[in-house]
């Protein structure tokens, strides 16, 4: 077995033949000598208008094509009978993961979900697409796979530490997705394909001996004596789980909540264990028309239209300075040939997220463009409305705010200001649309937005519950509404034609990310002041995307295996 690397024409790539010659010539072999490859890599070098197709081929020259070495598969033991448990909370990318890899240390999880398993959130994501409502437990934030199952499941991370992303792209290969993760330098499952492979992951655990119990929400943590105590609610009632924290039977707790459970967050606060700010990313959610990115990126290339070309993508940032400093802002999650779709997990939350079927055949492109914020510009800023009084009344940390630490307290402020973004949302959409209970959207066109116009009807959007014009240049906040009029300046210089009013902005695209970072050793994973605890993934603010929160659930579940 060798390994070479290919620069193809568009033509080229997409002929079998073809590439077995340009294999044979580059290892200066007849072409039957080739006898059996693989694509490993795969990526579209756009930057010129003579469009590349770059491949790294792993290449067998003595077993026919029907014999090649099978892809690595994982091994998963029966951990049945396994003395130690560990209790994993959320079963997203992080909490999925970190049950795989403690089962393949032979460890026995319990995963503890609030939501309901995937093919039960289907039906209650419907009913929001239809603006029957939004289910508080089941929606595109909670439920089985986490918040990406259903908006887009793109399997890239900009960052390389974390660990090994291509063992991800295995495990998920191994539970149904297809070859191309392993080799597409932009990985996609889709959201169509993606809670199918969900469903094999929790067949996988299950029938390994590890345990999901779905409905069921963390109420309450605290230490007693030696052990750590968890309590949940579900519908049948209150449960109580005692783990050790030392012994043959010691236990654990892997914090894998994702990035919108809010109230995990302060019933966090309340127990006396301590959060910490941290800066985060908020803006919108633009869209255009698919062919006009297409134009923009491949230079009015005809392979596009021929199929020879993957419906195009862009990754945009650039750094904006104003009355409020210097920042960048960027694109994020990009979603060719996708939909825009709800992303809010109360009624009260105007939030907008992306996605993209397998094909990516929908003829529109969107992409979140956010800016970067820091906590002290969420503490400082008092121009986001107040919630209703019915949203802040249960705010379980507000009574004990005394015997909060000034870091946890700064973290509270930071997701009250999300929350308030997040409210004036619905106010200028559901609201103003005399829906209060729909999950309709504010929305303007682009250049409206940056030239400071009301738009007085809209272009055509994917966004399938429906949208009302909106001023966001107005009501957004400052720090945000003046960088992206910046950055979309910058964008248009960079590919002109971008800035259009064919394009349509909603409001708002708020998780990215969260404001909060649950604190941990670096190198224990645990939390500093609450021993056997494990914050891990989005939720705990060290991770942004499915492929990291991935990593950071299998670093998780490895340190807990080092201990044993």
């Amino acid at each position: 077995m060798t390994q070479v690397s290919l620069i193809l024409s568009p033509e080229q790539a997409a002929n079998k033949q073809s590439i077995q010659k340009a294999v044979a010539r580059q290892l200066q072999l007849p072409s039957e000598a080739v006898l059996a490859w693989r694509i490993t890599k795969r990526s579209v070098d756009a930057r010129q208008r003579d469009i590349k197709i770059l491949l790294t081929i792993q290449v067998f020259l003595s077993p026919d094509e029907s014999q090649l070495p099978p892809y690595s598969a994982p091994v998963y033991p029966d951990v049945s009978k396994a003395p130690r448990q560990v209790i994993i909370i959320g079963a997203g990318p992080a909490g999925l993961f970190a049950a795989l890899t403690l089962i393949e240390h032979g460890i026995r999880p319990l995963i503890i979900e609030r939501g309901k398993p995937v093919s039960e959130r289907k039906v209650d994501i419907a009913c929001i697409n239809k603006n029957e409502g939004i289910h508080p437990e089941s929606n595109y934030c909670f439920g089985e796979g986490g918040a990406g199952t259903f908006s887009d499941g793109k399997l890239f991370s900009r960052s390389k530490k974390r660990g090994n992303m291509q063992r991800v792209m295995e495990i998920f290969h191994y539970h149904g997705a297809d070859d191309a993760i392993l080799y597409e330098a932009h990985a996609h499952i889709g959201s169509d394909k993606l809670p199918g492979v969900i469903r094999h992951m929790r067949e996988t655990i299950l029938n390994s001996g590890g345990e999901i119990h779905f409905g069921e929400k963390l109420t309450a943590l605290h230490h007693e004596a030696d052990r750590i105590i968890a309590t949940t609610e579900s519908e049948q009632g209150q449960h109580t789980y005692s783990l050790p924290l030392s012994g043959l039977h010691r236990g654990a707790i892997i914090l894998a909540i994702g990035h919108s459970a809010h109230d995990t967050y302060r019933m966090l606060a309340s127990s006396g264990i301590r959060l910490e700010p941290k800066g985060f990313a908020l803006g919108v959610r633009i869209e255009h028309p698919q062919h006009l990115i297409d134009d923009l990126m491949y230079h009015r290339s005809p392979l596009r239209a021929k199929g020879l070309l993957p419906a195009a993508n862009y990754a945009l940032v650039t750094q904006v300075k104003n009355a409020y400093g210097q920042r960048g802002a960027y694109s994020f999650c990009m979603c060719p040939g996708g939909h825009i779709v709800p992303a809010g997990s109360t009624t009260h939350s105007g939030v907008v997220n992306g996605m993209s079927a397998s094909r990516r055949n929908s003829p529109f492109a969107n992409s979140g463009m956010v800016v970067e914020l820091h906590p002290e510009d969420m503490v400082a800023d008092k121009s986001a409305a107040n919630h209703p009084a019915e949203s802040t009344a249960n705010h379980p940390a507000e009574s004990t705010a005394n015997h909060l630490s000034e870091s946890t307290i700064m973290a509270l402020q930071c997701l009250d200001w999300q929350e308030k973004v997040e409210f004036n949302s619905w106010k200028n959409g559901a609201y103003a649309a005399g829906k209060p209970d729909s999950a309709i959207a504010p929305a303007q066109r682009m250049r409206d937005f940056v030239e400071g116009h009301p738009s007085r009807d809209l272009p055509l959007c994917s966004y399938l519950p429906g949208c009302i014009p909106s001023r966001l240049d107005q009501w957004l906040p400052q720090v945000v509404s003046l960088a992206l009029r910046q950055a979309f300046r910058d964008f248009d210089k960079k590919y002109p034609g971008f800035l259009t009013n064919d394009a349509i902005i909603l409001g708002v695209e708020s998780r990215s990310s969260s404001p909060v970072r649950i604190p941990r050793d670096p190198h224990t994973m645990q939390h500093p002041d609450f021993p056997g605890l494990y914050p891990a993934g989005e939720g705990a603010g060290y991770a942004g995307g499915i492929t990291s929160s991935a990593l950071d659930g299998i670093n998780a579940a490895n340190q807990i295996a080092a201990l044993y």
